[in-house]
């Protein structure tokens, strides 16, 4: 019989409390590991856009990927393709840092074509057309024949143009 230990919350659903290392891989019980996003936080678009780009610049896309999940889930109908598209572009990095460069890549244009749909425009102080082309660009460094994993502290894309 498997006696694999389950975490539960307080409702009994499953809920993985393993600790994280900075890209989101579960680490051994007891070892020390990034703190993880809350679930389900609902932020304003501003506050979803600085608090992303904080962790990404902090090397961390997997937990901006969170954030971007938080707004796609609780924000308006009309927005949820640009978050999706943007929690893509973030867990492509994820991948692309941890050395899974085809589904890195496959996320990246992914989330790249999830923009597409807004143009040249912006959102929310964002060039969505910048960030697409950002995506594409790296998917294909990290298709290169030993690219391997990427630093995703120093790839990350800048959300908002520098006077944003």
């Amino acid at each position: 019989m498997n006696e694999t230990r389950r975490d539960r919350d307080s409702e009994g659903r499953a809920h993985n409390a393993r600790p994280r290392d900075g890209l989101g891989r579960p680490l051994p019980y007891g070892t020390p590991g990034v703190e993880r996003q809350p679930e389900g936080v609902e932020r304003t678009p501003a506050q979803t856009v600085r608090e992303a780009q904080r962790l990404l610049d902090a090397g961390m896309p997997f937990h901006a990927h969170e954030v971007f999940e938080d707004a796609w889930k609780s924000g308006p109908e009309e927005e949820r393709e640009l978050w999706r598209g943007l929690a893509q572009l973030a867990v492509g990095l994820t991948h692309a840092a941890r050395g899974n460069a085809k589904g890195g890549a496959r996320l990246l244009r992914r989330g790249a074509s999830a923009l597409d749909a807004y143009g040249a425009g912006e959102a929310y102080g964002m060039g969505t057309a910048g960030l697409a082309a950002w995506a594409r660009g790296l998917a294909a460094r990290v298709e290169r024949p030993g690219a391997g994993p990427v630093d995703a502290a120093a790839e990350a894309p800048a959300l908002r143009a520098a006077n944003g």
